[in-house]
């Protein structure tokens, strides 16, 4: 990690393999400039059914490390595709699990809409956009996107090489670290 680099953590809301969101934020891995140190969470499937009851001092492994890495990072950025109008359900549980922490309060967000669908996808961010603000979160409107991510466009290295999709990734990724170089 560069000194005085901002930690982002990556978040994809499909579980899916070959899921265009996650080649969207592996290509961020990829291509992020040595200013940003960038992590992609890798533990949606392990989260347990969200449950306030479950949200006491011992919590669940997956809970406790997803809290954590939130935590330890400046800002987050999801990828989520739209299913049957909404936000998947896994990845709503995981919204739900960072309700009771407060790790994500006031910690600068941005989302990349991969969809190429016709509707874009845009009721699973509308979403996205109303949990985001339930939770307390600063959305960073200049760092969310919709960048379409065709599935042909992703190699058999799980990431995408076009350069114009790239190029719309890095201005994402720049609205956000100016962003953060304006915060105290």
């Amino acid at each position: 990690m560069a000194p005085g680099a901002h930690r982002i953590l990556l978040i994809s809301g499909s579980m899916r393999r070959g899921s265009t969101n996650t080649a969207l934020l592996s290509t961020i891995q990829s291509i992020a400039p040595a200013s940003l140190e960038v992590a992609l969470y890798h533990g949606l499937g392990d989260l347990p059914h969200f449950n306030p009851d479950d949200d006491v001092e011992s919590l669940h492994p997956a809970v406790a490390a997803l809290r954590a890495q939130i935590a330890s990072t400046e800002a987050v950025v999801f990828s989520t595709p739209e299913y049957a109008g909404a936000l998947p359900g896994s990845f709503k549980n995981l919204l739900d699990w960072t309700v009771g922490g407060g790790e994500i309060y006031q910690k600068p967000v941005a989302w990349l809409n991969a969809s190429g669908a016709p509707t874009g996808a845009t009721k699973a961010h509308d979403s996205l956009r109303i949990v985001l603000g339930y939770v307390g979160s600063i959305l960073v409107e200049e760092a969310c996107a919709h960048v379409p991510v065709p599935r042909d466009a992703i190699g058999t290295d799980g990431l995408i090489a076009d350069p114009a999709i790239r190029n719309r990734i890095l201005d994402a990724l720049a609205a956000l670290e100016a962003h953060l170089d304006k915060s105290p």
